[in-house]
C-alpha cells in the first residue's frame, strides 16, 4: 500500500507547489477513505448493510431494556412511538464521534510505514479516520429513514440543517481526533484512556435517558451534561429528526463555539508535536 501510493502520489506535478500539496492531500485522503471502506466490508456477507442493521438492531434491544425495565418513555415528554427514533438518533450521533476519535487515536501510530516513505502533510491521517466514519454515518441514515417510516414520523424541512450539524459535528471530531492521535504518539496509555472517557461520555450524555430527568440531577451534574459538547449535537439533530423544529440559537452557538475550540486546539496541540512524530512512530 506504501509503495503503491508513493508512486501515484509521486506521477502527478501541477505547476504550483500549492496547488500540488492540495491535489496530493485530497488523492491520499481518497485512497485511505477507500482503503478503510473495503477492509471493514471485506469477505462480510451483508457488507454495508450492517451499517444499517446494527443501529437498528441496537435500537431494538434498548428500548426493549429502558422502555420496559427504566420506563423511559413512559416518564416525561417522549411518548412511546417518539422514543425509538429519539434513542436511534442519539445513538448513531454519539457513535459517529465515538468511532471517528477512536480510529483518529491511532492514525499516526498506524500509518508510521507510510510517514517514513511517502511526504504528507501528517493531519491527513487522523482526518481521514473522521471523514470515513461520515461515509458509514450516511448508511445510518437509512436506519433512521426505516424507523420514521415504521412509525409514521414525518419529516419536515427542517431536515435541510443535518450538512450544517454534521459540518460542524465533524469540525468537532476532527478537532479531537488530531489532539489525541498527537498524543497518543507520546503516550500510549492515551489509547487505552480514551475507551474508559468515552463511556463515561456516553452515560452524561442524553442518549437512552430522556433530558427531562436533567432537572432531577444534582447542580454540579446538571452544569456537566449541559456544557457537554455531545448533548448540544444530539439536541440539534433531534430538533430536526424528531420534533421537526429549527434548534435554538443558543443550541446553534454551542455547537459552533465546540467545533471551533476543538479544531483550534486539536490543531495546535498537532502541529506544535507532529515534527517529532517521526522519533517515536
Amino acid at each position: 500500500m506504501a509503495d503503491n501510493l508513493k508512486s501515484q502520489v509521486a506521477v502527478a506535478k501541477p505547476a504550483s507547489h500549492a496547488k500540488n500539496d492540495i491535489e496530493k492531500d485530497k488523492f491520499i485522503l481518497k485512497q485511505l477513505v477507500t482503503k478503510d471502506f473495503k477492509i471493514k466490508y471485506r469477505r462480510s456477507v451483508l457488507g454495508v448493510a450492517w451499517s444499517v442493521l446494527n443501529p437498528l438492531l441496537m435500537m431494538v434491544v434498548m428500548s426493549i431494556v429502558f422502555t420496559t425495565i427504566f420506563g423511559q418513555s413512559r416518564n416525561g415528554s417522549i411518548t412511546p412511538e417518539l422514543y425509538p427514533l429519539y434513542l436511534i438518533v442519539g445513538n448513531i450521533t454519539f457513535s459517529v464521534m465515538s468511532e471517528s476519535t477512536s480510529q483518529a487515536l491511532t492514525s499516526i501510530i498506524m500509518a508510521s510505514s507510510l510517514l517514513k516513505k511517502v511526504k504528507v502533510h501528517r493531519w491527513v491521517f487522523p482526518v481521514q479516520k473522521v471523514l470515513f466514519s461520515l461515509v458509514n454515518f450516511t448508511f445510518s441514515l437509512v436506519a433512521v429513514a426505516i424507523v420514521m417510516l415504521w412509525f409514521h414520523i414525518v419529516p419536515t424541512w427542517h431536515l435541510i440543517l443535518l450538512p450544517v450539524c454534521l459540518f460542524l459535528l465533524m469540525c468537532f471530531c476532527m478537532g479531537l481526533g488530531m489532539m489525541l492521535s498527537a498524543l497518543a504518539v507520546f503516550f500510549r496509555d492515551v489509547m487505552h484512556l480514551w475507551s474508559v472517557v468515552l463511556t463515561a461520555w456516553m452515560y452524561l450524555t442524553p442518549i437512552f435517558w430522556t433530558t427531562d430527568f436533567i432537572s432531577q440531577m444534582d447542580r454540579w451534574i446538571q452544569i456537566v451534561v449541559t456544557f457537554n459538547p455531545m448533548y448540544s449535537y444530539l439536541l440539534f439533530m433531534r430538533d430536526i429528526f424528531l420534533f421537526g423544529t429549527t434548534p435554538s440559537a443558543i443550541t446553534l452557538g454551542l455547537c459552533v463555539v465546540w467545533a471551533v475550540v476543538a479544531l483550534a486546539i486539536g490543531y495546535a496541540v498537532f502541529h506544535k508535536t507532529e515534527h517529532k512524530f517521526i522519533l517515536y512512530i
